[in-house]
Protein backbone atom coordinates (compact mmCIF):
# COMPACT_ATOMS: atom_id res chain seq x y z
CA UNK A 1 0.00 0.00 0.00
CA UNK A 2 1.41 3.41 -0.94
CA UNK A 3 1.81 6.31 1.47
CA UNK A 4 -1.32 8.25 0.46
CA UNK A 5 -3.49 5.13 0.57
CA UNK A 6 -2.21 4.38 4.09
CA UNK A 7 -2.94 7.95 5.15
CA UNK A 8 -6.52 7.66 3.94
CA UNK A 9 -7.06 4.27 5.57
CA UNK A 10 -5.81 5.28 9.00
CA UNK A 11 -7.44 8.70 8.89
CA UNK A 12 -10.85 7.04 8.52
CA UNK A 13 -10.33 5.40 11.92
CA UNK A 14 -9.42 8.66 13.63
CA UNK A 15 -12.14 10.60 11.85
CA UNK A 16 -14.76 8.08 12.97
CA UNK A 17 -13.44 8.26 16.52
CA UNK A 18 -14.12 12.01 16.50
CA UNK A 19 -17.65 11.56 15.21
CA UNK A 20 -17.14 12.37 11.54
CA UNK A 21 -19.23 10.21 9.23
CA UNK A 22 -17.84 8.13 6.39
CA UNK A 23 -19.63 10.43 3.94
CA UNK A 24 -18.00 13.54 5.46
CA UNK A 25 -14.57 11.96 5.33
CA UNK A 26 -15.05 10.65 1.82
CA UNK A 27 -16.10 14.08 0.57
CA UNK A 28 -12.83 15.61 1.82
CA UNK A 29 -10.63 12.74 0.69
CA UNK A 30 -11.88 13.06 -2.88
CA UNK A 31 -10.06 16.39 -3.04
CA UNK A 32 -6.75 15.03 -1.70
CA UNK A 33 -4.40 14.12 -4.55
CA UNK A 34 -0.97 13.97 -2.87
CA UNK A 35 1.02 14.58 0.31
CA UNK A 36 3.54 17.08 -1.02
CA UNK A 37 4.00 20.20 1.16
CA UNK A 38 2.92 23.26 -0.78
CA UNK A 39 0.79 21.36 -3.25
CA UNK A 40 -2.70 22.93 -3.57
CA UNK A 41 -4.38 19.53 -3.26
CA UNK A 42 -2.09 18.06 -0.62
CA UNK A 43 -3.32 16.20 2.45
CA UNK A 44 -2.58 18.95 4.95
CA UNK A 45 -3.78 21.81 2.77
CA UNK A 46 -7.16 20.23 1.89
CA UNK A 47 -7.99 19.23 5.46
CA UNK A 48 -6.85 22.62 6.78
CA UNK A 49 -9.01 24.45 4.23
CA UNK A 50 -12.03 22.44 5.41
CA UNK A 51 -11.19 23.36 9.01
CA UNK A 52 -10.83 27.03 8.12
CA UNK A 53 -14.24 27.05 6.42
CA UNK A 54 -15.87 25.50 9.49
CA UNK A 55 -14.10 27.93 11.84
CA UNK A 56 -15.33 30.87 9.74
CA UNK A 57 -18.90 29.62 10.31
CA UNK A 58 -18.31 29.40 14.06
CA UNK A 59 -18.20 25.58 14.10
CA UNK A 60 -15.04 25.47 16.14
CA UNK A 61 -15.24 21.88 17.39
CA UNK A 62 -15.78 20.55 13.87
CA UNK A 63 -12.93 22.78 12.71
CA UNK A 64 -10.68 21.25 15.37
CA UNK A 65 -11.57 17.75 14.16
CA UNK A 66 -10.51 18.65 10.62
CA UNK A 67 -7.28 20.28 11.79
CA UNK A 68 -6.34 17.15 13.76
CA UNK A 69 -6.64 15.19 10.54
CA UNK A 70 -4.62 17.81 8.66
CA UNK A 71 -1.68 17.32 11.08
CA UNK A 72 -2.01 13.51 10.84
CA UNK A 73 0.05 11.46 11.50
CA UNK A 74 2.48 14.01 13.00
CA UNK A 75 3.53 17.61 12.28
CA UNK A 76 6.55 16.86 10.12
CA UNK A 77 6.22 19.80 7.72
CA UNK A 78 5.21 23.48 8.11
CA UNK A 79 1.62 22.96 6.97
CA UNK A 80 1.08 20.19 9.49
CA UNK A 81 2.69 22.30 12.22
CA UNK A 82 0.21 25.07 11.37
CA UNK A 83 -2.68 22.56 11.48
CA UNK A 84 -1.56 21.31 14.88
CA UNK A 85 -1.57 24.86 16.24
CA UNK A 86 -4.98 25.56 14.68
CA UNK A 87 -6.40 22.39 16.26
CA UNK A 88 -5.36 23.50 19.76
CA UNK A 89 -6.63 27.04 19.18
CA UNK A 90 -9.98 25.86 17.79
CA UNK A 91 -10.54 23.49 20.71
CA UNK A 92 -9.58 26.23 23.15
CA UNK A 93 -12.15 28.55 21.57
CA UNK A 94 -14.83 25.85 21.69
CA UNK A 95 -14.20 24.86 25.32
CA UNK A 96 -14.12 28.52 26.41
CA UNK A 97 -17.56 29.05 24.98
CA UNK A 98 -18.88 25.76 26.33
CA UNK A 99 -17.37 25.84 29.83
CA UNK A 100 -16.38 23.00 32.13
CA UNK A 101 -12.93 22.27 30.67
CA UNK A 102 -9.70 23.88 31.79
CA UNK A 103 -6.31 24.01 30.11
CA UNK A 104 -3.15 23.04 31.95
CA UNK A 105 0.47 23.55 30.94
CA UNK A 106 2.76 21.33 33.00
CA UNK A 107 6.53 21.66 33.26
CA UNK A 108 8.32 18.32 33.17
CA UNK A 109 12.09 18.12 33.80
CA UNK A 110 12.55 16.97 30.20
CA UNK A 111 10.12 19.33 28.49
CA UNK A 112 6.54 20.50 28.60
CA UNK A 113 3.22 18.66 28.72
CA UNK A 114 -0.21 20.15 28.08
CA UNK A 115 -3.56 18.77 29.20
CA UNK A 116 -7.27 19.47 29.23
CA UNK A 117 -9.16 18.67 32.42
CA UNK A 118 -12.61 18.64 34.01
CA UNK A 119 -13.73 17.91 37.55
CA UNK A 120 -10.57 18.93 39.40
CA UNK A 121 -11.62 20.26 42.80
CA UNK A 122 -9.41 20.87 45.84
CA UNK A 123 -12.44 21.05 48.16
CA UNK A 124 -13.84 17.70 47.02
CA UNK A 125 -11.13 15.66 45.31
CA UNK A 126 -12.57 13.02 43.01
CA UNK A 127 -10.94 9.82 41.74
CA UNK A 128 -8.51 10.65 38.96
CA UNK A 129 -9.09 9.39 35.41
CA UNK A 130 -6.14 9.81 33.04
CA UNK A 131 -7.03 9.60 29.34
CA UNK A 132 -4.33 9.28 26.70
CA UNK A 133 -4.34 8.30 23.04
CA UNK A 134 -1.67 6.62 20.95
CA UNK A 135 1.17 7.72 18.74
CA UNK A 136 -0.92 9.62 16.18
CA UNK A 137 -3.82 10.99 18.24
CA UNK A 138 -3.77 14.33 20.01
CA UNK A 139 -5.57 15.18 23.23
CA UNK A 140 -8.14 17.33 21.41
CA UNK A 141 -9.58 14.15 19.87
CA UNK A 142 -10.71 12.91 23.29
CA UNK A 143 -11.13 16.08 25.34
CA UNK A 144 -14.75 16.80 24.43
CA UNK A 145 -15.68 13.74 26.57
CA UNK A 146 -14.19 15.26 29.74
CA UNK A 147 -17.41 16.89 31.07
CA UNK A 148 -19.21 13.55 30.71
CA UNK A 149 -16.54 11.83 32.81
CA UNK A 150 -16.80 14.61 35.39
CA UNK A 151 -20.56 14.00 35.63
CA UNK A 152 -19.77 10.35 36.30
CA UNK A 153 -17.76 11.41 39.35
CA UNK A 154 -14.20 11.60 38.05
CA UNK A 155 -11.55 14.26 37.94
CA UNK A 156 -10.69 13.61 34.29
CA UNK A 157 -7.52 14.68 32.51
CA UNK A 158 -6.52 14.05 28.90
CA UNK A 159 -2.93 14.46 27.79
CA UNK A 160 -0.61 13.10 25.11
CA UNK A 161 2.17 10.57 24.71
CA UNK A 162 5.77 11.77 24.56
CA UNK A 163 6.40 13.51 21.25
CA UNK A 164 2.71 13.75 20.34
CA UNK A 165 0.90 17.07 19.98
CA UNK A 166 2.11 19.56 22.58
CA UNK A 167 4.13 16.99 24.53
CA UNK A 168 7.78 17.84 23.87
CA UNK A 169 9.28 14.80 25.62
CA UNK A 170 10.99 12.05 23.62
CA UNK A 171 9.44 8.59 23.41
CA UNK A 172 11.53 5.71 24.66
CA UNK A 173 11.84 2.81 27.12
CA UNK A 174 11.44 5.08 30.17
CA UNK A 175 8.34 6.87 28.88
CA UNK A 176 6.11 4.96 31.31
CA UNK A 177 7.45 7.25 34.03
CA UNK A 178 5.42 10.08 32.52
CA UNK A 179 2.21 8.59 33.92
CA UNK A 180 3.18 8.56 37.63
CA UNK A 181 4.63 12.04 37.15
CA UNK A 182 1.37 13.18 35.58
CA UNK A 183 -0.62 11.77 38.50
CA UNK A 184 1.60 13.72 40.90
CA UNK A 185 0.63 16.99 39.22
CA UNK A 186 -2.98 16.65 40.36
CA UNK A 187 -2.36 15.85 44.00
CA UNK A 188 -4.63 18.08 46.05
CA UNK A 189 -7.14 18.60 43.23
CA UNK A 190 -7.99 14.93 42.69
CA UNK A 191 -7.88 11.70 44.66
CA UNK A 192 -4.53 10.50 43.36
CA UNK A 193 -4.72 7.32 45.44
CA UNK A 194 -7.57 6.12 43.21
CA UNK A 195 -6.40 6.39 39.61
CA UNK A 196 -7.93 4.89 36.48
CA UNK A 197 -6.02 4.78 33.20
CA UNK A 198 -7.97 4.97 29.95
CA UNK A 199 -4.89 4.65 27.79
CA UNK A 200 -5.39 3.69 24.17
CA UNK A 201 -3.03 1.85 21.85
CA UNK A 202 0.64 2.63 22.58
CA UNK A 203 -0.12 4.56 25.77
CA UNK A 204 -1.70 1.36 27.08
CA UNK A 205 1.76 -0.19 27.06
CA UNK A 206 3.00 2.68 29.25
CA UNK A 207 0.12 2.22 31.69
CA UNK A 208 0.76 -1.51 32.03
CA UNK A 209 4.40 -0.86 32.93
CA UNK A 210 3.55 2.02 35.27
CA UNK A 211 1.05 -0.13 37.19
CA UNK A 212 3.88 -2.46 38.23
CA UNK A 213 5.54 0.31 40.28
CA UNK A 214 2.70 2.70 41.11
CA UNK A 215 0.06 1.31 43.49
CA UNK A 216 -2.11 4.39 42.96
CA UNK A 217 -3.12 2.98 39.55
CA UNK A 218 -6.13 0.83 40.38
CA UNK A 219 -7.48 -0.08 36.93
CA UNK A 220 -6.39 0.06 33.28
CA UNK A 221 -8.61 0.17 30.20
CA UNK A 222 -7.00 -0.03 26.78
CA UNK A 223 -7.52 -0.78 23.11
CA UNK A 224 -4.92 -2.53 20.97
CA UNK A 225 -1.95 -1.92 23.25
CA UNK A 226 1.41 -3.38 22.21
CA UNK A 227 2.81 -5.62 24.92
CA UNK A 228 5.94 -7.46 23.83
CA UNK A 229 6.19 -9.04 20.39
CA UNK A 230 5.52 -5.78 18.55
CA UNK A 231 8.76 -4.44 20.02
CA UNK A 232 10.85 -7.61 19.67
CA UNK A 233 9.75 -9.48 16.53
CA UNK A 234 11.74 -8.07 13.62
CA UNK A 235 9.64 -9.87 11.00
CA UNK A 236 6.46 -8.37 12.43
CA UNK A 237 8.08 -4.94 12.57
CA UNK A 238 8.99 -5.07 8.88
CA UNK A 239 5.42 -5.84 7.83
CA UNK A 240 3.86 -3.19 10.10
CA UNK A 241 2.35 -0.14 8.32
CA UNK A 242 4.90 2.40 7.17
CA UNK A 243 3.00 5.23 8.86
CA UNK A 244 3.36 3.45 12.21
CA UNK A 245 7.11 3.02 11.76
CA UNK A 246 7.59 6.56 10.44
CA UNK A 247 5.74 7.95 13.44
CA UNK A 248 7.65 5.86 15.96
CA UNK A 249 10.96 6.98 14.43
CA UNK A 250 9.79 10.58 14.71
CA UNK A 251 8.66 10.29 18.34
CA UNK A 252 11.77 8.43 19.45
CA UNK A 253 14.13 10.84 17.70
CA UNK A 254 15.72 8.08 15.64
CA UNK A 255 16.83 8.49 11.99
CA UNK A 256 15.16 5.44 10.44
CA UNK A 257 12.95 2.41 11.02
CA UNK A 258 15.78 0.06 12.04
CA UNK A 259 17.07 2.53 14.62
CA UNK A 260 13.57 3.01 16.00
CA UNK A 261 13.12 -0.75 16.36
CA UNK A 262 16.43 -1.07 18.21
CA UNK A 263 15.64 1.86 20.51
CA UNK A 264 12.11 0.79 21.38
CA UNK A 265 12.88 -2.85 22.23
CA UNK A 266 13.12 -1.74 25.85
CA UNK A 267 9.37 -1.12 25.87
CA UNK A 268 8.63 -4.85 25.63
CA UNK A 269 6.99 -6.29 28.74
CA UNK A 270 7.89 -9.88 29.61
CA UNK A 271 5.76 -12.40 31.48
CA UNK A 272 7.29 -11.74 34.95
CA UNK A 273 6.64 -8.02 34.56
CA UNK A 274 3.05 -8.60 33.44
CA UNK A 275 2.43 -11.03 36.30
CA UNK A 276 3.32 -8.22 38.71
CA UNK A 277 0.30 -6.21 37.50
CA UNK A 278 -2.22 -6.87 40.26
CA UNK A 279 -4.92 -4.47 39.13
CA UNK A 280 -7.75 -5.22 36.69
CA UNK A 281 -6.98 -4.68 33.02
CA UNK A 282 -9.69 -4.43 30.36
CA UNK A 283 -8.36 -4.77 26.83
CA UNK A 284 -10.14 -4.47 23.47
CA UNK A 285 -8.70 -6.88 20.91
CA UNK A 286 -9.17 -6.37 17.17
CA UNK A 287 -8.90 -9.78 15.55
CA UNK A 288 -7.55 -8.38 12.25
CA UNK A 289 -5.20 -5.87 13.87
CA UNK A 290 -2.56 -4.94 11.32
CA UNK A 291 -0.37 -3.16 13.89
CA UNK A 292 -0.49 -5.20 17.10
CA UNK A 293 0.31 -8.93 16.77
CA UNK A 294 -2.17 -11.41 18.27
CA UNK A 295 0.64 -12.75 20.46
CA UNK A 296 0.60 -9.54 22.52
CA UNK A 297 -2.88 -9.79 24.07
CA UNK A 298 -2.33 -13.55 24.34
CA UNK A 299 0.76 -12.97 26.48
CA UNK A 300 -1.14 -10.47 28.61
CA UNK A 301 -3.98 -12.96 29.08
CA UNK A 302 -1.56 -15.70 30.14
CA UNK A 303 0.55 -13.58 32.49
CA UNK A 304 -1.65 -10.87 34.04
CA UNK A 305 -3.99 -12.44 36.58
CA UNK A 306 -6.79 -9.85 36.32
CA UNK A 307 -6.88 -9.10 32.59
CA UNK A 308 -10.11 -9.55 30.64
CA UNK A 309 -10.80 -8.96 26.98
CA UNK A 310 -13.47 -7.84 24.51
CA UNK A 311 -12.85 -9.01 20.96
CA UNK A 312 -14.12 -7.51 17.72
CA UNK A 313 -13.64 -8.83 14.20
CA UNK A 314 -12.00 -5.63 13.01
CA UNK A 315 -8.73 -3.85 12.24
CA UNK A 316 -6.64 -1.81 14.68
CA UNK A 317 -8.80 0.32 16.96
CA UNK A 318 -11.99 -1.52 15.89
CA UNK A 319 -13.31 1.47 13.89
CA UNK A 320 -16.42 -0.41 12.75
CA UNK A 321 -17.39 -1.10 16.39
CA UNK A 322 -16.74 2.26 18.02
CA UNK A 323 -20.05 2.53 19.89
CA UNK A 324 -19.90 -1.00 21.26
CA UNK A 325 -16.26 -0.52 22.24
CA UNK A 326 -16.94 2.74 24.04
CA UNK A 327 -19.88 1.26 25.94
CA UNK A 328 -17.78 -1.68 27.09
CA UNK A 329 -14.89 0.52 28.21
CA UNK A 330 -17.06 3.02 30.12
CA UNK A 331 -19.20 0.33 31.74
CA UNK A 332 -16.08 -1.59 32.70
CA UNK A 333 -14.60 1.55 34.24
CA UNK A 334 -17.73 2.21 36.31
CA UNK A 335 -18.14 -1.40 37.40
CA UNK A 336 -14.51 -1.82 38.40
CA UNK A 337 -14.57 1.34 40.45
CA UNK A 338 -17.83 0.33 42.13
CA UNK A 339 -16.41 -3.05 43.06
CA UNK A 340 -13.25 -1.43 44.40
CA UNK A 341 -15.26 1.03 46.52
CA UNK A 342 -17.36 -1.81 47.91
CA UNK A 343 -14.28 -3.81 48.88
CA UNK A 344 -12.69 -0.85 50.63
CA UNK A 345 -15.93 -0.03 52.42
CA UNK A 346 -16.21 -3.63 53.60
CA UNK A 347 -12.69 -3.44 55.03
CA UNK A 348 -13.35 -0.08 56.69
CA UNK A 349 -16.76 -0.80 58.24
CA UNK A 350 -18.27 -3.70 60.19
CA UNK A 351 -21.52 -3.76 58.21
CA UNK A 352 -21.83 -3.71 54.45
CA UNK A 353 -24.49 -4.77 51.96
CA UNK A 354 -24.13 -8.10 50.23
CA UNK A 355 -22.62 -7.91 46.76
CA UNK A 356 -24.33 -10.34 44.44
CA UNK A 357 -23.03 -11.77 41.19
CA UNK A 358 -19.47 -11.70 40.01
CA UNK A 359 -17.02 -9.86 42.25
CA UNK A 360 -15.29 -8.37 39.25
CA UNK A 361 -16.77 -7.49 35.85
Amino acid sequence: MDHLAELKEFARLHAGGQGLTAAQVGRVLRHVHDDEPGSPRSWARVWTAEGDALAARGETLAACQHYTLARFPYPGDPERVHAQQRAVAAFDEWRTGTGGIERLTLHHPAGSVAAWAAGLDARRPRPLLVVMGGIVSVKEQWAQALPAFAKLGFAAVVSEMPGVGENTLQYGPDSWRLLPWLVNQFQGRADTNDVSMLTLSFSGNLALRAAVDDPRIRRILTVGAPVSRFFTDESWWHQAPRITKDTLARLSGTPDHDSAFATLRGLALDAPTLSAIRVPVRYVVSRRDEIIPAADPELLAAAAPRAKFRRFDDVHGSPAHLNAMRRWLVLSLLRLRAVDRFRRARVAGPASPVLTGSAEP
